[in-house]
């Protein structure tokens, strides 16, 4: 059964247009993945769906009674609130009715109320029948549900009644999608659902948008996530007519392999198509040309009747084969020393509970560190300990003297959302506006977006602005918290090429299992207060986490050593589990 259909959709934002004629349809129990360049317009089309923002063109029509909930990219939560709290209060009918019986209750203890008979039967029977309908809703287990959502999402019972101001990012995010799914709507809008979580709980995701009864619409650029969870992609793809939007069914592999089909049909039959046209225009050129050395109608009417076929025709796109990509290339002002960074028996802790204990670790020149660990582990943190942003409880972070950090923070930190994009960049290198103009058109930013203030970008657009910025900066360290959140899978891999091509250090926070198999030389996991040391990238550490799992007898006890790098450098002075 229909539970949504779009007709021609068009969106304005910022004085531009986001989304021109646009066309689908949502079935119900339906799994769809929802694609496109950054800034193509598809969270405005999410917010759309869950009746937030007005089309400014065509027409959105829902079944009757439909229930739409939508997740948000960036946390559109109360950060005063605890995470049970935003789980209970998700439900916003069940949460009106609860305030309605409260005040009704309230009313009935009123000792005046007694005199006026009339008005306390009334009062009772409304009462009555919020009960019934909060029974109904089943308001009476919401807590339970809601503690049994979070234990199912993987959030630690301890960070239940902490406020969201103080967990991690992919804490808050599962906050974000319990408070969904508690409201059991018909269509659940996730948009970029798997920011922020690690391996675990991404696959938790992915179990709970299988099995979730209703439509799901997710906007992902997880590879992994879109194979494992949707039935359908919808592409949205920017062109001189507008917004498109076209439906291929199956998974993201699927839709890869029939997009390379069909462009390979599209660039035959663009081909046979021009030679038709060029046929039929060399027809017309001659039938003109006889026209006027010999005086003959029939050499006219033929002329126009291939002009007609030419005009009449349904013409073939030129096949876009590959798009352009941003222009993403990072190049250290200076070499800096072979010892980057050192971490000497580094302890930090919140609230009495240790993000790092005793941490030891050295990083050389031109190496690729992956940072890994569970949500709230401490990963950003340690970043932001050898930025020096934090400092440790006791210990030493040393960096060399020649050493030039660079930092990408995964919330935009860094970014002035009030700053335009031309301002943000003039501010990292003094350059005129025409230069800072076409710096930032090389990273794919529309030009009507770049004079506008930050806040009004997408999370794609404010990701493009940041790594402009960090590009200039002449860094020869990079310290990157989870980059490719937010990116399109084509601006992830021209990132995971200029991190590869960067002849400096690059330190990154990341769940992205592609990333971190392609690029890194050794893992840090952070995790319960530990820093531990895996030589290798994903692939590696997750065979030794696997065997440290479940040790033989011989070998129960868990070692560590310290290991000396050797001449070249490439392997630093760690304490390395063995």
């Amino acid at each position: 059964m229909l539970i949504a259909e779009a007709n021609n959709l068009g969106a304005m934002h910022g004085g531009r247009a986001i989304l021109t004629g646009v066309s689908f349809a949502i079935n119900d129990g339906e799994k769809l993945g929802l694609i496109g360049p950054s800034g193509c317009g598809k969270s405005t089309l999410v917010r759309i769906l869950a009746g937030l923002d007005k089309p400014s063109a065509g027409t959105l029509t829902l079944r009757r009674g439909a229930r739409v909930i939508r997740l948000a990219q960036e946390g559109e939560v109360d950060d005063g609130r605890t995470a049970l709290d935003e789980l209970l209060t998700g439900d916003d009918a069940l949460a009106a009715l609860q305030t309605a019986l409260d005040a009704c209750t309230a009313a009935l203890r009123d000792q005046a109320l007694l005199d006026d008979a009339e008005r306390f039967d009334a009062l009772l029977l409304e009462q009555a029948r919020l009960l019934d309908e909060v029974e109904r809703r089943g308001g009476h287990a919401l807590r339970n549900r809601a503690e049994g959502m979070l234990r199912t999402l993987g959030v630690e019972e301890a960070d239940w009644s902490k406020p969201l101001a103080l967990l991690s990012g992919g804490q808050r995010k599962l906050a974000g999608i319990g408070r969904c799914l508690l409201a059991r709507p018909d269509l659940l809008l996730l948009d970029e659902p798997d920011n922020h979580l690690d391996a675990r709980r991404k696959a938790i995701l992915e179990r709970t948008i299988r099995e979730f009864p209703g439509a799901v619409l997710v906007i992902s650029h997880d590879r992994y996530l879109m194979d494992e969870t949707v039935d359908a992609i919808l592409e949205m793809e920017p062109s001189r007519e507008g917004t498109r939007l076209r439906r291929w069914e199956g998974n993201y592999s699927a839709y890869v392999a029939q997009k390379e089909i069909a462009q390979l049909r599209q660039a035959q039959d663009y081909a046979s198509q021009q030679r038709e046209i060029a046929r039929l225009e060399a027809a017309v050129a001659r039938f003109k040309l006889w026209a006027r050395m010999v005086v003959d109608e029939r050499h006219i009417k033929q002329a126009r009747n291939k002009q007609r076929q030419i005009d009449t025709m349904e013409k073939v796109d030129r096949p876009v084969l590959e798009r352009r990509r941003m222009a993403l290339q990072f190049r250290p002002s200076e070499r800096g020393g072979n010892k980057v960074v050192e971490l000497r028996g580094v302890t930090k802790a919140f609230d009495r509970r240790a993000v790092v204990a005793d941490g030891c670790a050295t990083v050389t020149s031109g190496e690729r560190i992956g940072v890994v660990g569970p949500n709230g582990s401490g990963k950003s943190v340690l970043l932001k300990l050898i930025r020096g942003e934090i400092r440790p409880d006791s210990g030493e972070i040393w960096a060399g003297p020649s050493i030039r950090l660079g930092y990408y923070s995964q919330q935009h930190e860094t970014l002035d959302l009030d700053q335009t994009p031309v301002a943000a960049i003039r501010g990292v290198k003094p350059m005129t506006e025409a230069e800072a103009v076409a710096a930032l058109t090389r990273f794919l930013l529309p030009y009507d977006t770049l004079n506008q203030p930050m806040a009004r970008l997408s999370g794609g657009e404010k990701s493009r602005v940041q790594l402009a910025c960090l590009m200039r900066m002449g860094a020869n360290c990079l310290l990157l918290d989870e980059p490719t959140n937010h990116l399109d899978i084509a601006a992830a891999e021209v990132l995971e090429a200029a991190i590869e091509g960067f002849s400096g250090t690059a330190i990154i926070v990341s769940h992205d299992r592609y990333l971190l198999d392609r690029l890194v030389d050794r893992i840090f996991e952070v995790d319960g207060g530990r820093l531990r040391v895996f030589e290798g990238g994903f692939s590696a550490y997750a065979a030794a986490k696997a065997q440290f799992a479940t040790p033989p007898p011989a070998r129960s006890a868990e070692r560590t050593a310290a290991v000396t790098a050797p001449p070249t450098g490439r392997k630093p002075t760690v304490d390395r589990l063995r």
